[in-house]
């Protein structure tokens, strides 16, 4: 397998990440993943829209708290041909129950606890923690990658602004 350094900290401390590196212009990865039902989903059960896939270390901590709420909060003003997927290593029933608790209705939440085939196949596993790290894609109608955001720290947000522009002219 893969693995990257020097690319994302957590906590200030450097991380390997494990996993292919996805790149612009690459074909969106189909990985399975859990959905709060517990039903299986695929990534390619949204292909055809335009897609924010956000991962995220744990719904429960501040940022990723702050990130999920802002991207629902946006994603109401995308229009029906985009979809934003939060994908963490959360449980099913944690991220359900914080959705829940958050009020977030917009953003469907996936768990990649099983496998880690996301994280693998997207390459933003954090090896020493087996957590993701905080990367924000935007997947054409034809599920190639048009934008990638790996945020440096995994305690910062990403640059919303950025993210919604490439959202936005992938839309219109």
């Amino acid at each position: 397998m893969a693995e990257r350094t020097g690319l994302v900290t957590f906590g200030g401390k450097p991380m390997t990440l494990v996993g292919s590196e996805v790149r612009v212009g690459d074909k969106a990865p189909d990985v399975e993943l859990t959905a709060n039902d517990l039903s299986t989903a695929r990534l390619s059960d949204w292909f055809g829209k335009v897609l924010v896939v956000s991962a995220v270390a744990s719904l429960d901590t501040s940022t990723c708290d702050v990130e999920t709420r802002r991207f629902n909060t946006e994603a109401a003003k995308l229009g029906d041909g985009v979809r934003v997927l939060t994908v963490s290593m959360d449980l099913p029933f944690a991220q359900k129950r914080w959705c829940g608790a958050a009020g977030v209705e917009r953003v469907v939440t996936l768990s990649d606890h099983r496998a880690a085939a996301f994280g693998n196949a997207w390459g933003v596993l954090m090896k020493e923690n087996r957590l993701l790290a905080r990367a924000v894609f935007v997947v054409d109608r034809d599920a190639v990658v048009r934008y990638i955001q790996l945020v440096e720290e995994v305690g910062r947000e990403p640059d919303y602004a950025a993210v919604l522009a490439a959202v936005r002219e992938l839309a219109a």
